[in-house]
């Protein structure tokens, strides 16, 4: 926004939270980047009946608020401030994936490509109209981790555009069609458990997409096993060998196991509960797996 030439009236984010092992305050960055560039910074602890904050506003009387990120709720006297809204930077094109985690959904379900919306927020979840979207197309090995800076640099230009069209007249604000909602809900570390009946390219998915958490784990003799690598093999690529899900076949020092639709995924490097990470077969020779061994229990 500074470089494009707006004024920055204000900057709101998060309270600072402890953060390591001596639980020491850390900055969020958007308040790291405002203070080096001399603006002004509050982080409210709540916001829809802060007197105090809601006065800070007013007095401001911004064009324009934009949030991206914040984690909260926006009361309505909020949402009615601006002459030109609440603008929000999503990271999906809705109104498929709404929600808390649009990237890591959209990844993990394999989409061939997701992208950016801008939207003026409403009381709904994000629900509200959408001004602009830019598209970017998912490559079959791209994990969440990849792509969430991607994102975010597309997303910082779309919303500089966003403005210019405001300004300028030239944005036609489209109401979203609910009946193509799809949901993003928040991860838990359960959505990380790997269940082998399904096809082993739909878990590659969910690897790709849970990357950095919740990833990819199961459970070896009772003890979490974290997948950190791992490989697809299409049916038949494997002849011979266990039928069951969650079924390992070692061979050559690989370790491979059953998943549904007659599909294999090959394990390429694993951590064992209290372990190091490793290959797999540095792996194996520390614990001695045999093929028909089982996985998940």
């Amino acid at each position: 926004m500074l470089r494009a030439g707006h004024e920055v009236a204000l900057v709101v984010t998060q309270p600072d939270r402890p953060s390591g092992r001596g639980m020491v305050l850390v900055p969020p960055p958007v308040k790291e980047t405002a203070l080096a560039a001399g603006l002004r910074v509050v982080q409210p602890d709540k916001i829809k009946k802060n007197a105090e904050f809601r006065a800070l506003l007013e007095a401001i009387a911004p064009d324009v608020i934009l949030v991206v990120a914040y984690g909260r709720i926006l009361p309505k006297w909020m949402l009615e401030l601006p002459r030109f809204g609440n603008l929000n930077l999503h990271a999906s094109l809705l109104p498929k994936y709404r929600g808390a985690a649009p990237i890591q959904w959209a990844v993990a379900n394999g989409e061939p490509e997701t992208g950016i919306t801008t939207m003026r927020l409403d009381e709904g979840l994000d629900t509200g109209e959408m001004l602009m979207q830019q598209v970017m197309t998912l490559a079959p090995d791209q994990t969440s981790a990849d792509v969430f800076p991607r994102l975010a640099e597309m997303g910082a230009a779309l919303m500089v555009k966003t403005l210019e069209g405001l300004a300028a007249g030239s944005i036609q604000p489209v109401k979203q069609e609910d009946a193509l909602a799809t949901y993003a809900p928040i991860l838990s570390r359960d959505d990380g458990r790997m269940d082998f009946s399904k096809p082993a390219m739909t878990l590659y998915n969910r690897w790709r997409g849970f990357q950095p958490w919740p990833g990819a784990w199961t459970l070896l003799s009772g003890k979490k096993l974290v997948v950190h690598r791992l490989m697809p093999l299409d049916a038949g690529s494997l002849a011979g060998g266990p039928d069951d899900p969650g079924a390992l076949r070692i061979e050559q020092e690989r370790m491979f196991v059953r998943c549904g639709a007659e599909t294999w995924l090959e394990l390429v490097e694993v951590q064992l509960e209290g372990k190091k990470r490793m290959q797999a077969a540095d792996f194996l020779r520390g614990y001695a797996l045999k093929t028909g061994d089982r996985l998940g229990a």
